[in-house]
């Protein structure tokens, strides 16, 4: 395990997960909202927000998979030191980290059972862009619409139609993250 692995986690662990925590439940009730989070510095290629979800969410219970370029030495043992989060393949993943690109396709991952749709992965897809416009986004926890940029629609509208199954999203970019849980209703602007 290199040094660099040892890192960039939280410096005050209890307080700055637990302000990373209320960052990312609000993200989830109210999908679309972006929100800003810090205490993370995880290796490349991974975002500090995406280093803030998986040190907040993630632990020896948590199976994680990493799609792509974030499926590197540096990220497998930055994972495994701060969280202890087995790594695995899509087909067993409570949480899944990359690009967009990478994380295709979309039906690899847990969708949940009739019987336990919570058995179903997030995905956190990292981004390059992260504003508040683009694609339109209505349903629970939004009192019109919003707007945030998406790196497509079709995809997430063929999960919100699968409800109560599909996936969660949490999108993050730089210190920035958003929430698009399968609840949310998605149209192209």
């Amino acid at each position: 395990m290199e040094a660099l692995a040892l890192q960039g986690g939280f410096s005050d662990a209890s307080v700055e997960a637990a302000l990373a925590f209320r960052a990312v439940m609000r993200a989830m009730a109210r999908p679309g909202t972006v929100e800003h989070v810090a205490g993370a510095v995880p290796p490349a290629p991974l975002s500090a927000a995406a280093g803030v979800v998986m040190l907040t969410l993630c632990d020896p219970g948590t199976p994680v998979h990493l799609a792509g370029e974030a499926d590197c030495a540096a990220v497998r043992d930055w994972i495994t030191f701060h969280t202890g989060a087995p790594l695995v393949g899509r087909e067993r993943a409570a949480f899944a980290v990359g690009t967009w690109p990478d994380l295709l396709p979309l039906e690899g991952y847990p969708m949940g059972l009739a019987e336990y749709p919570d058995r179903s992965a997030t995905l956190i897809v990292e981004l390059n862009v992260l504003e508040a416009r683009g694609a339109r986004l209505t349903g629970p926890g939004i009192a019109r619409e919003v707007a945030l940029s998406l790196p497509e629609t079709v995809a997430f509208q063929a999960n919100a139609a699968r409800y109560p199954l599909g996936l969660d999203f949490v999108l993050t970019c730089g210190d920035r993250l958003a929430a698009l849980p399968r609840t949310t209703r998605v149209e192209a602007n």
